[in-house]
């Protein structure tokens, strides 16, 4: 990505969203798709927690589930919500083959990953421990990236070619 491409934290929702819209227009297969994850949400913390919880849903615990679990931490945890833009700023500075914003939210798996570990990391430090290693165990199974829940990352982290 072109490095004047780069927006300040506070536009980076404007700027996913822009770019769904316009994919949506040039895609009509995929308009349901933006529409549901992207454009429907009213910030990046609901658009995460519907994407991750699609993802990692299972007939143990159903999307719905999934989502109030991944959503209750987005919310409240503000470290969380930074560490978000922070790891997209990295992917969109960093990887030359990101063409935008959407990309990483939508479709990197190396980026899904590590917010979904922030997540069961929330909870290893609640001591809901059993949560927190199921919701490990999940991301392993879907992502094929296997963190410690109790495992302390920073922020501004990419994972290429998860």
């Amino acid at each position: 990505m072109d490095p004047a491409r780069i927006v300040p934290d506070d536009q980076v929702w404007l700027a996913i969203k822009s770019e769904c819209a316009r994919a949506a227009e040039r895609e009509p297969l995929l308009a349901g798709f933006l529409y549901a994850t992207v454009l429907s949400q009213p910030d990046i913390e609901e658009s995460l927690s519907y994407l991750l919880a699609s993802k990692l849903d299972n007939s143990t615990l159903p999307a719905l589930g999934v989502r109030d679990i991944i959503l209750q931490v987005l919310n409240e945890d503000e470290c969380i919500q930074r560490a978000i833009l922070a790891d997209l700023q990295a992917v969109v500075s960093r990887d030359p083959a990101c063409p935008g914003y959407a990309n990483p939210l939508l479709y990197f798996k190396g980026f899904q990953a590590i917010q979904a570990y922030r997540v069961a990391h929330h909870y290893w430090l609640q001591g809901r421990k059993p949560l927190a290693w199921y919701l490990q165990s999940r991301i392993s199974e879907v992502f094929a990236v296997d963190i410690h829940p109790g495992a302390r990352i920073g922020k501004g982290i990419m994972f290429d070619h998860a």
